[in-house]
């Protein structure tokens, strides 16, 4: 038939998951990104989901549940569907107030 596999080595090449190393990562909490400015020295009024992940020692995801449900400690600016962390909120948040 149509785009049958000729032997069983390109099935097993078929199957198998795409490898890490031709994927670009995005940061996450855990994964330092390259270039980070410290919070104290942001100049940036707002900071993408993954910035303000890593300064919060989050996954971005809980973030976004944090968005969605209106329930985190810090509510994002939505902007063109967008969320935006406000970087004040962030120091107040670390800060512990």
């Amino acid at each position: 038939m149509f785009n049958k596999p000729q032997a069983k080595q390109d099935m097993a090449t078929i199957n198998q998951p795409h490898s890490p190393a031709h994927t670009p990562a995005l940061p996450t909490a855990r994964t330092k990104p390259q270039s980070v400015t410290p919070l104290e020295r942001e100049t940036r009024s707002v900071l993408p989901t993954w910035e303000a992940a890593y300064h919060l020692n989050r996954e971005q995801q809980t973030l976004r549940l944090w968005a969605m449900h209106e329930n985190g400690p810090i509510r994002p600016l939505r902007v063109n569907g967008r969320l935006a962390w406000p970087v004040s909120e962030l120091r107040r948040v670390l800060r512990g107030q």
